[in-house]
């Protein structure tokens, strides 16, 4: 009974809200629906289907529903403005992700070619090194080479040095034999003869070789 009583208050009280309403302006009326209560001297929402419910708005209500609007602007403003903040923020973080993971890949790719540089320069100066301690070697070798034909020469030479001086030592002691036999023995009858043809071959030219200096 109450709640009949109070719908119909409210159905009085929104059709006074309006001396002359237009047909189809508001939602029929339905005792069965719900209430809604708004200020009908601004723009009505009908979207909720309720009845509507004309009240007058104080001024203090209407100052406050403008501030609330003009705050609620500033919020959706505000975060309008930190969205954008937020994805330009993104954005840059982005980019300078992205400067970053090239400046790493080139200094990366960098690295890969000083390092490829070092082994082919390496690898150059290890093929520098083996040649020239190659060539070392075989200038080492033609040397000793040289110093053993040079000894063998000397040797050589030293040995035919000695030998022809023996040679020459072995006719000299031969002659001053001869000598000394036709000396000494060449006046007697026995060997008067062969004292002869000694003192003859003595008499002879020598054609020696002298010996070459040792």
């Amino acid at each position: 009974m109450n709640k009949n009583i109070t719908v119909v208050l409210l159905l009085v009280l929104s059709a006074g809200c309006s001396t002359n309403p237009q047909e189809g302006a508001y939602p029929p009326m339905d005792p069965a629906r719900k209430v809604s209560a708004q200020d009908c001297t601004g723009q009505i929402d009908t979207t909720d289907g309720g009845n509507l419910l004309c009240r007058e708005v104080t001024e203090a209500e209407r100052r406050a529903r403008i501030a609330e609007e003009e705050r609620q602007a500033r919020a959706r403003k505000e975060a309008e403005e930190r969205a954008a903040r937020e994805r330009l923020e993104r954005e840059r973080a982005e980019q300078l992700a992205r400067e970053e993971a090239a400046r790493m890949a080139r200094a990366a790719e960098e690295e890969r070619l000083a390092a490829e540089r070092r082994r082919l320069e390496a690898e150059a100066a290890a093929a520098a090194a083996l040649k020239a301690q190659e060539e070392r070697e075989r200038l080492e070798r033609a040397e000793a080479e040289a110093r053993a034909r040079q000894l063998a020469e000397q040797e050589a030479r030293e040995a035919a040095v000695r030998e022809c001086r023996r040679l020459e030592q072995g006719r000299s002691d031969g002659r001053a034999l001869l000598e000394n036999f036709v000396a000494t023995y060449g006046k007697v009858d026995e060997f008067k003869e062969i004292a002869g043809q000694i003192t003859a071959f003595l008499d002879k030219a020598r054609k020696v070789k002298p010996c070459p200096p040792a």
